[in-house]
């Protein structure tokens, strides 16, 4: 790593007249750029779960030219838009684990075709080079796990969903998005001790679920309890096929909760924090900086580590 930057981002949900969050967002990243000293013009950049389609499908084996036109037929089935509408790409994984050796596993994924153009006319007006285009999933495998070939859960809690990874034998089998994050946990202690949104954020940061239980706020508990009843429910599907969890693994800027941890324990296979800085190399004198910020950056670093 030669140099990183963040920046936190309210844009809010009735703009003024006129207010154009594309224009808006180009200043922003470059400012950050320049703040940042970033040399390159060079951008890999990643596509929110929340719009995305992703699926797994099966299809028989074909040529690569009969692959493409069934699946580009099969996806009619399966995503929500017209075709006409969205972006498709896919990857087969060759894993050995389709249930017979006449079928491929294929991960389909579709974007919204106005998405992508929006993407690219902010690169445009921020002055940069887009190389790829990725969802957040793919990015956090590579960051945080690496080669690893076992089966687990990447849970990526953001500020306003939370994404579930089920990553096996280094493919990703199945990603889903829930509207849950820091924000609804910041709300829930907010109104159950009737502080401030401010104070509240404090809470959670210093104390989170480490505190006494009487002085954990009950409202605190739904937004993690959904979180909970999702991974479960994805486990019981996985280990109904005949897998098994190794490892739940936590990243996102949400889940920096004292207490985390321990409250997802429960659920049965061993949950930790995701580390991804431990793939990569840095000035040393920036660790304690860096360690403060490291699951924000889960993602970037993710898409820098892109071939």
């Amino acid at each position: 790593m030669e140099t990183y930057g963040a920046v936190n981002v309210s844009l809010k949900a009735d703009p003024k007249e006129g207010f154009d969050a594309i224009t808006e967002t180009a200043e922003i990243l470059k400012t950050l750029l320049l703040k940042s000293r970033v040399t390159s013009k060079k951008v890999v950049a990643s596509l929110p779960n929340n719009i995305v389609f992703v699926t797994m499908i099966e299809m028989p084996e074909l040529s690569d030219k009969e692959l493409k036109d069934a699946i580009e037929w099969e996806a009619r089935r399966y995503v929500p838009l017209p075709l006409e509408e969205v972006t498709l790409s896919w990857s087969v994984l060759r894993d050995g684990s389709a249930p017979s050796g006449n079928k491929l596993r294929v991960l389909l994924t579709a974007v919204p075709t106005t998405v992508i153009d929006n993407y690219l006319k902010m690169f445009k007006m921020a002055g940069l080079e887009p190389m790829a285009l990725e969802i957040e999933a793919l990015a956090l495998i590579r960051s945080l796990v690496g080669s690893r070939k076992d089966s687990f859960l990447i849970i990526d809690v953001g500020a306003r969903n939370t994404s579930l990874n089920l990553v096996d034998k280094g493919f990703l089998r199945v990603s889903r998005n829930i509207l849950v994050g820091g924000e609804t946990i910041t709300a829930g202690i907010a109104e159950g001790l009737r502080i401030s949104a401010v104070r509240a954020e404090q809470f959670k940061k210093d104390l989170g679920l480490s505190a006494p239980a009487q002085q954990i706020p009950q409202s605190i508990r739904p937004p993690l309890d959904s979180i909970k009843s999702e991974i479960t429910q994805l486990i019981n599907i996985f280990e109904a096929g005949g897998g098994s969890i190794a490892e739940i693994i936590f990243a996102g800027s949400g889940s920096r909760l004292p207490g985390l941890t321990q409250y997802f324990s429960d659920i049965g296979p061993k949950v930790g924090m995701g580390d991804p800085l431990k793939f990569i190399t840095f000035n040393p004198q920036l660790q304690a900086n860096l360690q403060q910020v490291s699951l924000d950056l889960s993602v970037a670093i993710g898409l820098a580590m892109r071939e």
